[in-house]
């Protein structure tokens, strides 16, 4: 009964958003309308029909309303039916089921069941499918693997739609093994898989860059006679251009076009975006220029791309011209567009050009996001404006954008170079004060500006610390505090530190290695060096320019021991 009263209140406050429509013209009872408007309208004049519609043309009005997603007045027109005592059936109730599955409310999904079961009704498999939807949605998939191995044993047989969904949702966790025991599992019963269940867990291999795994099962759906669909397609064909592999690219939408399976805008979309990534520009042209020549017009999407593939290589004229010849074909640039233009300029440094465009975008209508603010203050900081890169920051809080912990570390950094540690500390207090959690990047950061302002002790306690932080320590935290105490002379502690990196599971790099030599050797300690460099190359790792200059110093240095000398010399060669 309490549950019940639950599901009645989750249905009021689904429908306090302003869905009830009074005083609608009347409309004769239709299964399919043109607007939601229509289908209430319907439903106040089957409420005032003497006698009443039965429960199957309310649910005919319930399920056309459910496949408009509007879920949430399907829960208000149940609530009203029921108010009105309008007795429900199997099938109201497993669309009002649906409805919360929806609205990630499988909880009250499974109150409905309930109810069907206390009314006497026999669920089916329909039933049983839609709250394993609902709880793959919401991740919860051992939960639906207990429920379809419950239903199966209740001598439910599952169709092709459960085992999709379930097949699915596993996917899409990363359990594609699991899905094709099921799929193995289903073969051998009386339900055979279709194209959207081979689909599923092609995708699923293909996103796990399981390409081999996923051909295969391809091959085996052809062999069946199961012809492919665009998803599926377009599923091989985006791993294709992820790996670059071109050829196969070619032959597989070759084998599409025969097969009268037409490319979309998701085909072109995944070919332009790969080779705009790896620089093939004009290749990435041609297939738009192919796209157009096919009838299907690029979006938003593929013209960003070809934007970023021209700022990759930093011809902004050219991103240029591909965000005006987007305009003239009528596609609307969106925020996405301008900050690839921005990220743009700002990595040649016209930051009068990035300002203008934050500018045009306020113009327009568009509302810059952390994303725009932190990569024009990024770029502010890199051309030296950092009084001005402030400025945009506090103008960007003023706006009610919510910095992010890359905005603050951009930042600290900036200010941490151009000694300004009183402030980045402030500013870290800030951070720490408000619902953020500073991450190991932010702190290491921090503590590389306290260790080249000298304030090695602070540095020394705030590394000391991170572990009440819930923090580690990751590999340029440790090289940063082995450089700031070699510096300082405390060859004992940073050896110490050192030693302990193995043991924190953050083995040492090239980096560190050169770092702590290079201390070794400015301080006099010959021989600890030479153990050092030995350990160094033995792991495969070289000596970097910093190291190489201070030992050819050293084998100038006539005061040095020859036998030394030699030693050293040996790592030279």
């Amino acid at each position: 009964m309490m549950r019940m009263t639950m599901i009645t209140r989750a249905i009021r406050a689904s429908s306090s958003s302003g869905m009830w429509i009074h005083a609608l013209p009347p409309l004769f009872f239709s299964s399919k309308f043109d607007t939601l408007d229509e289908a209430l309208s319907c439903f106040n004049r089957m409420l005032r029909m003497n006698p009443p519609p039965s429960i199957v043309d309310f649910a005919k009005l319930l399920t056309s309303i459910s496949k408009t997603k509007h879920y949430s007045t399907v829960l208000s027109l149940s609530l009203q039916m029921d108010s009105l005592g309008i007795p429900p059936n199997i099938y109201t109730l497993t669309i009002l089921m649906n409805s919360f599955c929806h609205l990630d409310r499988v909880d009250f999904g499974f109150s409905v069941l309930a109810k069907i079961l206390k009314l006497g009704h026999q669920p089916n498999t329909a039933t049983f499918t839609t709250l394993i939807r609902g709880l793959c949605v919401e991740g919860k998939i051992g939960d639906a693997l207990h429920l379809f191995d419950k239903m199966v044993r209740k001598g439910f047989q599952p169709n092709v739609i459960t085992y999709g969904t379930l097949m699915d949702g596993l996917c899409k966790v990363g359990n594609t093994s699991a899905a094709i025991r099921l799929l193995r599992s289903m073969e051998q019963g009386n339900c055979q898989p279709n194209v959207v269940v081979y689909t599923s867990i092609i995708d699923g291999l293909c996103k796990d860059k399981q390409l081999i795994e996923a051909l295969n099962l391809f091959s085996e759906m052809l062999t069946k006679g199961i012809s492919p669909n665009i998803v599926t397609y377009n599923s091989i064909i985006q791993a294709l251009c992820s790996l670059c592999e071109w050829k196969h690219v070619r032959t597989l939408l070759n084998e599409m076009v025969n097969s009268k399976v037409m490319p979309d805008v998701v085909t072109f979309t995944a070919m332009v975006d790969a080779l705009c990534k790896e620089g093939m520009i004009a290749e990435a042209h041609d297939v738009v220029d192919t796209m157009i020549g096919r009838g299907v017009e690029p979006d938003v999407v593929i013209y960003s791309a070809l934007m970023d593939g021209h700022c990759l290589r930093s011809e902004m004229d050219e991103a240029v011209k591909v965000f005006d010849v987007m305009v003239r074909r009528g596609c609307v640039p969106n925020l996405y567009s301008y900050n690839i233009l921005i990220n743009g300029y700002c990595k040649i440094r016209r930051m009068d050009k990035a300002m203008l465009l934050l500018e045009e975008m306020c113009q327009k209508g568009l509302i810059p996001d952390t994303v725009s603010y932190s990569t024009l203050i990024h770029g502010l900081c890199l051309v030296g404006r950092l009084s001005d890169a402030i400025a945009l920051f506090h103008k960007m809080v003023a706006s009610g954008q919510i910095p992010d912990l890359v905005t603050y570390g951009i930042l600290l950094d900036y200010l941490c170079k151009n000694c300004h540690l009183p402030e980045a500390m402030a500013m870290l207090k800030a951070i720490e004060g408000s619902k953020m959690h500073p991450n190991i990047q932010i702190y290491t950061i921090v503590i590389d500006g306290m260790c080249k302002a000298g304030e090695l002790e602070a540095a020394r306690d705030l590394f000391s610390n991170l572990s009440s932080k819930g923090l580690h320590p990751n590999i340029w935290t440790y090289n940063i505090m082995i450089h700031g105490l070699c510096k300082r002379g405390l060859l004992d502690e940073a050896n110490k530190l050192f030693m302990e990196m193995d043991e924190n599971d953050c083995s040492p790099n090239d980096c560190t290695y050169n770092i702590i030599t290079r201390g070794f050797l400015q301080n006099k300690e010959t021989l600890r060096a030479v153990q050092l460099l030995k350990e160094m190359l033995a792991r495969g790792f070289s000596v970097d320019v910093s190291t190489t200059k201070l030992l050819v110093e050293m084998l100038s240095d006539d005061g040095l021991d020859q036998s030394v000398k030699q030693i050293l010399h040996n790592f030279l060669k």
